[in-house]
């Protein structure tokens, strides 16, 4: 019986991706030749393989099976034809992520990933935009919020601490009270999930009517002016962990509360969660959290957790 490979290369790209049109840019042919490759495919093995869901497709039972079969295989095949042609082969991995954590934690760690995998490459994409994965061809996204995205994987990143820094010649470390803050210039990122009103309500204090604030829309910036002696950031210990660790920040107050919140997510279709990339990446990225945590800088005098 002939073997339709072709079709069965198609059908492949497409159950990877999610989506006709992304088979089709990938394999640079029209949407509707994906579309009749796949039906060809079906109607050779007698089954259903895909359905149709919004702009995306998702894999029937049987599809699951197969896709699961073959995958590795057509994998290698594609290996080994490149290392025939004398090419290294070569995976990209993209990942989406917002511009604090790219700049402020992924990108310092990076390194020890690419070393680790030099048969991938690395598209790091820092934006807020949310990612539509029946559109867009991204592997994984580190996303901004409260973890509440039904029908794709959610796994929180890290538990982050909030509390006010600022540069040590600014204040130094543990000298003032929570209510000497009112007297002090307050910078703050408008999109952080902490803001300044709900610190003072914890600490049972009420915030001066004309607060002097400087407002930036990314966390890094917020960040940056802290520790470039401009005033008193309210922001996370993941965001701002090289500071704390140089030295360029450090928190100003005695008894600190204890703010911890959990505002990254990693986030990807189910399916994504096959791809040796992406397993790759998750299991190399949980690694780096768990450093990070044992390592984490605590305020003196912030209480523990219960």
């Amino acid at each position: 019986m002939h073997l339709p490979l072709r079709a069965i290369s198609v059908f492949h790209a497409a159950a990877r991706s999610g989506s006709i049109s992304a088979a089709a840019e990938e394999l640079n042919v029209t949407p509707s030749a994906v579309s009749q490759q796949i039906q060809a495919l079906e109607t050779h093995l007698g089954t259903s393989l895909m359905v149709k869901i919004g702009r995306g497709v998702a894999l029937t039972e049987a599809g699951e099976r197969y896709f699961s079969m073959i995958a590795e295989e057509i994998d290698r095949i594609s290996e080994a034809t490149q290392s025939i042609r004398g090419l290294r082969p070569v995976t990209l991995l993209t990942v989406r992520a917002t511009p604090t954590l790219s700049s402020k934690w992924l990108l310092p760690r990076l390194k020890g990933f690419l070393d680790a995998n030099p048969g991938l490459e690395v598209r790091l994409n820092g934006t807020n935009e949310v990612t539509d994965f029946t559109r867009e061809t991204v592997d994984v996204e580190i996303r901004h919020g409260r973890g509440q995205w039904p029908g794709l994987y959610t796994e929180g990143l890290a538990e982050e601490l909030f509390f006010p820094v600022c540069h040590p010649g600014y204040a130094a470390p543990g000298s003032l009270e929570a209510e000497d803050l009112v007297h002090h210039r307050l910078i703050q990122s408008v999109k952080s999930q902490v803001q300044w009103p709900y610190w003072f309500s914890l600490n049972q204090l009420t915030p001066p009517n004309q607060m002097r604030r400087v407002l930036f829309d990314r966390s890094h910036m917020a960040i940056d002016a802290a520790a470039d002696g401009i005033g008193m950031a309210l922001e996370s210990s993941l965001m701002m962990w090289r500071e704390l660790r140089d030295g360029t920040l450090a928190c100003p107050l005695r008894r600190p509360p204890r703010i911890a919140q959990t505002t990254q997510w990693v986030v990807c279709p189910v399916d994504s969660l096959r791809k040796k990339k992406v397993s790759l990446f998750l299991d190399w990225l949980r690694d780096e959290v768990k450093q990070w945590q044992a390592q984490q800088f605590i305020p003196p005098g912030m209480p523990d957790a219960k």
